[in-house]
């Protein structure tokens, strides 16, 4: 006889830890279903130098503070460290590696798909953020271009170009770190953009951000009107590296593109410029792709929501996606607060629903 869970959360990055933190404080019995090798979620998968926009002792996951990092900021290695460990110290029940194909729900309970067989559920948490969802946008002769593509999710360090002249795509954070780095080592870099690139100043980071999107929630919950002081949410964080190229006088932006060729770009002023590779900072959708005959996502993954609860499938919470599962969410330290409100509705849920 299959075992029917109370609660499986699908992913098991910071999202899905943070709720299962609190999921283990319950009485209910859950799994968390990781489709990942190791602990560390898609961090695992970023680029070698990528670090944390905030000091540890503001990006930590609910219940141990992350110990102090040898620099500033956390590096790559010291946040799956820390994840690993979390993961450790609470002994959550997570199966590994399991990806989830779909999610069919007959009677009141969740049949999850996946590549270790079925599995069965009352309820379903989907914290499966957004790196596999990279989006690359369709531009005119992209197909044609003869050199190397590829997203940020799939860049890792400047070894491979080397000497090269590169073009990267993406006026936000990931596009100025890239930018930044592949202009130490690459006979020449190029940063498209948009639109100008704005910076934040020196001085804020990342728990700068999050306290703005606080107040920012507490001003939209209150009816009040908010005064973000000039910081916007989306500008960049001056992290060494940056400063440093800014320093250099590397990030520049070289404007936008309206079209490829085999070779390159066709700038706006209707110049071509020949590139051996074009590395794309253009962000990403939601990884909910298995949703789909569930709770029929968007083209960009969104999945219609009241706070992290599905307005169309009764059961299924979503944790970890940003603004529409809760501002700041998809942060180490933002996901607390969405990921205890989450558990407490799941718990009610049970509680109102026979089994």
């Amino acid at each position: 006889m299959n075992t029917v869970f109370d609660v499986i959360v699908i992913g098991g990055g910071q999202s899905g830890l943070a709720t299962g933190y609190y999921l283990r404080r319950t009485k209910l019995n859950y799994l968390i279903l990781d489709d990942r090798e190791e602990s560390g979620g898609a961090w695992q998968s970023t680029w070698d130098s990528l670090t944390l926009f905030s000091p540890a002792e503001h990006s930590s996951l609910p219940g141990w503070l992350m110990p102090k990092s040898e620099g500033r900021f956390p590096t790559k290695a010291e946040v799956i460290n820390y994840l690993g460990k979390y993961e450790e110290r609470y002994g959550f029940p997570v199966e590994r590696p399991v990806r989830v194909y779909d999610v069919e729900r007959h009677d009141g309970v969740f049949r999850l798909i996946t590549t270790k067989g079925d599995f069965y559920t009352r309820t379903v948490i989907s914290a499966t953020g957004t790196w596999a969802n990279p989006v690359i946008p369709e531009v005119t002769g992209r197909k044609k271009y003869k050199g190397i593509q590829l997203h940020s999710a799939d860049y890792r360090q400047p070894g491979p170009f080397v000497g090269q002249k590169i073009l990267v795509v993406g006026e936000g954070n990931s596009g100025a770190q890239i930018t930044a780095e592949l202009s130490l080592y690459c006979r020449e870099v190029k940063w498209a953009t948009r639109k100008e690139p704005k910076f934040l100043p020196d001085n804020v980071d990342g728990y700068d951000l999050f306290n703005v999107a606080t107040a920012k929630y507490k001003a939209e919950q209150e009816g009040k009107p908010f005064d973000r002081s000039g910081y916007n949410l989306g500008n960049i964080v001056m992290v060494p590296s940056v400063k440093d190229a800014r320093k250099r006088g590397v990030l520049i932006s070289g404007g936008t593109f309206t079209a490829m060729y085999e070779e390159g770009v066709i700038w706006e002023n209707g110049a071509e410029e020949a590139f051996d590779a074009i590395i794309w900072c253009t962000g990403f959708g939601y990884a909910t792709a298995f949703l789909k005959n569930l709770a029929t996502p968007d083209e960009k993954g969104t999945v219609r929501t009241t706070g992290t609860r599905s307005v169309e499938v009764p059961g299924l919470w979503l944790v970890g996606y940003g603004s529409w599962t809760g501002y700041a969410s998809a942060t180490l330290i933002g996901v607390n607060r969405t990921a205890r409100q989450m558990v407490r509705e799941v718990e009610g849920f049970l509680e109102n629903v026979k089994p």
